[in-house]
């Protein structure tokens, strides 16, 4: 069966990536013998419609299934319209993922687990609009969140999120305080 993985690089060990429209790469590999051939995600860059641009490459490529740690409402649609199945709460290597793929250890997913615009700001390295001038992070109240293994991952993601925002607010307080000092 012909697989794609999101991927943070081009080989088997590379990390999956937890996004599907804006990851970097993914890997489309025969989950039986393994060949893959990596391919560059042209949605990744996209100011608009990732997930839409990245759901047209996979189906083109003939992709039965895709495994990512998450997928939003459009791609999600646009996949499903296609005939490619939706596997999230995906984690480790690529291997590893096609290797617990290939055991029945996921389940094709029937709907998407994150709201739009999820892969953009904390996990894609941009910029934010805030005065700390660090990463943009937006937190969904999302009705797609499944109650299984990706529930662990967004716990762990909305941690990270966490952690950031702190480191935020302190270097915008040491701004303030640098501004009073200035007075």
């Amino acid at each position: 069966m012909k697989v794609a993985v999101s991927a943070t690089g081009t080989s088997l060990d590379s990390p999956v990536d937890a996004r599907f429209g804006r990851c970097a790469y993914f890997v489309v590999a025969d989950s039986a013998s393994m060949k893959f051939e990596p391919v560059e995600n042209p949605g990744g860059a996209s100011a608009q419609g990732a997930g839409i641009v990245t759901a047209q490459m996979i189906a083109d490529k003939g992709v039965e299934a895709v495994l990512t740690g998450n997928c939003g409402p459009n791609s999600y649609q646009a996949l499903n319209a296609a005939g490619v199945q939706v596997i999230t709460g995906v984690s480790g290597t690529v291997r590893e993922a096609i290797q617990s793929y290939n055991e029945g250890t996921y389940r094709a997913a029937d709907a998407p687990n994150v709201g739009s615009h999820f892969g953009v700001g904390a996990s894609s390295g941009t910029m934010g609009r805030g005065m700390g001038g660090g990463t943009a992070t937006t937190l969904h109240e999302s009705p797609f969140v499944q109650q299984d293994s990706s529930l662990v991952e967004l716990l762990k993601e909305l941690q990270r999120q966490l952690d950031h925002l702190r480191t935020q607010v302190q270097q915008v307080n040491e701004r303030i305080d640098a501004l009073h000092g200035k007075d």
